[in-house]
């Protein structure tokens, strides 16, 4: 199940060395790219074109901490995304509404600045969230992670929207 970190010759863990990642991404993708196999036969051409799109996949999930923590716990038995897991802890719940009235209040007023003050305030969090995920997988804590993931999966959502939101 490791093996989008074997492909990439990373060891599979949630602290990756990023560089690392889009180095061999880069020569991967150059190495397996479909139109390296316009002349090949049928079958390369198509076992070139599976290896891309797991080599794509692969490296999208790696490259997003939320989506490598997911792949991770997956490994290890849990779907932080199963339908069943959407409680989250009432401070975290009232922190999403606030965000959501600010988001709210910052497009129907066009205010750029609040939008970017709210952007900073997401990057912030997304950045502690990170480094608890972090020290979880570091300490095993599955359980919190996925609790941890199912906040990022929030943060990246309404980042999203913000983003969209932005001149």
């Amino acid at each position: 199940m490791s093996q989008y970190f074997t492909l990439f010759n990373l060891p599979a863990g949630f602290d990756i060395d990023s560089e690392a990642l889009e180095r061999t991404y880069r020569v991967l993708a150059a190495q397996f790219h479909p139109d390296k196999f316009a002349a090949a036969s049928v079958f390369e051409q198509k076992q070139a074109v599976m290896m891309a799109s797991t080599l794509n996949e692969a490296y999208r999930v790696l490259k997003n901490p939320i989506d490598r923590a997911a792949y991770l716990l997956k490994q290890q038995g849990i779907d932080a995304d199963a339908p069943e897991h959407t409680a989250f802890a009432p401070e975290f719940l009232m922190q999403q509404m606030e965000w959501r009235e600010t988001l709210a209040e910052a497009r129907a007023e066009k205010d750029d600045s609040a939008l970017d003050e709210l952007k900073k305030e997401i990057v912030a969090e997304q950045k502690q969230l990170y480094l608890q995920l972090k020290d979880d997988f570091a300490a095993k804590a599955y359980e919190h992670a996925a609790m941890q993931v199912r906040q990022g999966r929030f943060l990246d959502k309404i980042m999203q929207e913000i983003q969209a939101a932005m001149p």
